[in-house]
């Protein structure tokens, strides 16, 4: 018997894309959990098993030796699978444990989820460090009273009243990076990742974000934001951090800040933060690099200005020329996304695409074909109209097609060629993938 009360595992993602360079990045969902957890006094330990790729039965039997109260999984679209199947196999070596899974796909499917695996007892729906936290304290009673979830109660599924968004992101502890052997990954500027805002006031039709985090954009402060890089640099002694922010520069006034901060603070460090096209300004972008930035990630998605309003993505591809041509001018890199197969799409359109990648000579691209996942508006048509290929979610990689192009007009076999030859080819600078 150990004196571990909740055990939080990372699944194998053998998809080879969970992220676009294919590097192994901590599990920050996992580590903010946690550190919520601890700051509970509750007693947590972090398996990353796509770190260590031990496979079900070793992670099973460790847990078996932990014998914690609840084994909590994280799980995407693509990793579902995986990860009940480790909830299957710890469920029959611990009956008592509670199992729980959260993450985008289950909180968007956790009926389904529920339904497919019946050694699962419950499902988190939507942010997690508060809840994690309530079901530790009830493991062992009843889930009823917790909100966020949905659970497994005498064969039926039952879901509790939805959980507030976390409205005062500075009373968030740091994320947990003690719990996992932080030297062992990628040192690259995803392995000191952090997440300085939730939420997304934007509603392109491919994307989930902003069901997952809310429609409204809520912010940490600047000290907070830097109190964190502070850790990063001088505890951890990272040179390189990655801002996840779905929009970093959102808050233009806000963004200036945290660059005022970190010269004011004068800490070493360059990173990484993304913008959408029409928020990129020049004298932010050059405050932004006096203090350490060194790429841009932008969501540029289509070089036709027809698809780009079919995604809803409310964007102009002068506004993307704008953008990436101040970049440039600062002296910043820039990291430019593009998506194939938009439902509706042409040939002549997906090749407008790759040649406005090119134009745009962005220093990385990542490219891939448009994925519906679960959650989105794109799913939820493709699904009403009969054009998904399959619902088999190991194939949702965004690099696989899983949609029925020729009802669309398309060849399945086209759009996975092309974007083939563009990961082969590197086409421009270098690819993401």
């Amino acid at each position: 018997m150990n004196d571990i009360d909740v055990l939080l595992i990372n699944p194998i993602d053998d998809t080879a894309v969970k992220n676009g360079l294919g590097l192994k990045i901590p599990p920050l969902n996992l580590m903010y959990l946690a550190a919520a957890l601890e700051n509970a006094s509750i007693t947590v330990k972090i398996i990353d098993d796509d770190l260590y790729q031990a496979g079900f039965d070793k992670i099973t039997n460790l847990a078996s030796k932990i014998d914690p109260k609840v084994v909590g999984i994280t799980a995407t679209t693509a990793t579902i699978k995986n990860a009940l199947e480790y909830i299957k196999n710890i469920k029959k070596a611990l009956p008592n444990t509670l199992t729980v899974i959260g993450g985008p796909h289950p909180t968007f499917m956790p009926y389904e989820t529920l339904k497919s695996e019946k050694t699962l007892d419950a499902v988190v729906i939507g942010e997690g460090e508060e809840t994690i936290v309530d079901i530790a304290d009830n493991a062992r009673k009843n889930l009823s009273g917790i909100k966020g979830i949905s659970y497994r109660n005498d064969d039926k599924i039952r879901k509790t009243p939805s959980r507030p968004l976390i409205k005062d992101l500075d009373s968030l502890p740091f994320p947990a990076r003690h719990l996992v052997p932080f030297k062992s990954y990628e040192l690259s500027s995803q392995a000191g990742g952090m997440i300085t805002s939730r939420g997304c006031v934007f509603s392109c039709n491919y994307c989930s974000s902003s069901l997952i985090m809310g429609k409204k954009f809520r912010t940490r402060s600047p000290e907070n934001v830097v109190d964190e890089l502070e850790e990063l640099s001088y505890k951890y002694g990272l040179k390189e951090v990655a801002f996840l922010d779905d929009i970093f520069m959102l808050n233009k006034k806000r963004a200036g800040m945290i660059a005022d901060e970190i010269k004011r603070r004068d800490i070493d460090v360059s990173f990484i933060a993304s913008s959408r096209v029409n928020n990129v300004d020049k004298r932010l972008l050059e405050s932004l690099k006096d203090s350490g930035m060194s790429t841009l990630y932008c969501g540029v998605e289509s070089g036709s200005q027809r698809v780009l309003d079919l995604m809803g993505k409310g964007i102009t591809l002068k506004q993307a020329e704008n953008a990436f041509k101040i970049a440039k001018n600062v002296g910043i890199d820039v990291v430019g996304s593009f998506i194939l197969g938009y439902p509706g799409e042409t040939v002549e359109e997906m090749n407008q695409t790759i040649d406005f990648s090119i134009k745009l000579d962005p220093d990385y691209c990542q490219y891939s074909i448009l994925t519906p996942f679960p959650g989105t508006p794109i799913y939820y048509e493709l699904k009403h109209k009969g054009l998904l290929d399959t619902e088999n979610w190991d194939r949702y990689t965004v690099i696989n097609s899983v949609i029925n192009y020729e009802k669309l007009g398309l060849s399945k076999k086209l759009v996975e060629k092309k974007l083939a030859r563009l990961i082969l080819n590197s086409i421009p600078g270098q690819s993401m993938f």
